[in-house]
């Protein structure tokens, strides 16, 4: 798949904490993702986002004037670099990674023994060497952040699936595990450059991702992805301010 940037201006100035961050996002025009552009732009941070669907990519940066938006499959090891270089085009740097892009693996959700390899391989593909690939490729640009006093972050969305032995949850569960662990021993890698790296998981949400996988649970006990957004961007902030206090009262931190 070729990719494209499309872009709308620059966004505006708003809260001091975000103002000015050059955020990149992937999966960013569904659920939790576009919740998170939405909410970053809102307080003045500089966002790009990557997502497969032209359409939505499009529909999304006219309701955000100053949005960045790339077409671009992060599963793809052939589309990354393309991707990267869009992103440091669109915002001149990267101080924030977030990588939310997510595939369930079969859908339905079916036992590890009924799951095809195929599956299995884009789950991978998508929750464990996308991110890897893609953070790989950013690191010049958030070292120069680092060394610029911007403190850089690399954000990974995971999950308790990534923790407990869910049936059905194999191709999902063991994908999110793996990005789980390899985000902890980039973090302490990465600490002598000044770039943390966190795994954060936002809660059991109402979502397009979650419908797909429990189709019939009560929408009303799930999280609204827009108060998730909000709580993840209040843990990311405590971290990057070195608010312990905050982290300590928070138990989905992963890490």
């Amino acid at each position: 798949m070729a990719q494209d940037r499309i872009d709308q201006g620059k966004t505006v100035a708003g809260a001091p904490i975000w103002s000015g961050t050059r955020v990149a996002i992937t999966g960013g025009t569904s659920g939790l993702g576009r919740s998170l552009v939405t909410a970053l732009h809102d307080s003045g941070a500089n966002v790009a986002f990557v997502a497969r669907n032209r359409a939505n990519v499009e529909e999304l940066i006219r309701k955000g004037p100053g949005l960045h938006g790339i077409v671009g499959d992060i599963s793809s090891k052939d589309e990354i670099y393309s991707i990267a270089i869009q992103l440091l085009g669109a915002l001149g740097g990267v101080d924030v990674l977030i990588n939310n892009a997510s595939s369930l693996g079969p859908v339905p959700l079916v036992p590890l023994a009924d799951t095809n390899c195929e599956d299995l391989e884009v789950a991978l593909k998508t929750n464990l060497f996308g991110p890897f690939r893609l953070t790989k490729a950013l690191l010049g640009s958030l070292a120069a952040s680092a060394r610029e006093g911007r403190r850089p972050l690399v954000l990974n969305i995971s999950s308790d699936a990534a923790i407990n032995a869910y049936p059905l949850w194999g191709a999902y569960g063991a994908s999110k595990a793996a990005l789980r662990h390899l985000s902890h021993i980039w973090d302490q890698e990465l600490a002598i450059q000044g770039i943390r790296v966190l795994s954060l998981d936002p809660g059991d949400m109402d979502t397009p991702l979650h419908a797909l996988a429990v189709p019939n649970a009560d929408r009303s006990t799930l999280k609204t992805p827009e108060r998730a957004a909000q709580e993840l961007l209040a843990k990311m902030q405590a971290v990057l301010f070195e608010a312990n206090d905050v982290l300590q009262s928070t138990p989905q931190v992963l890490s």
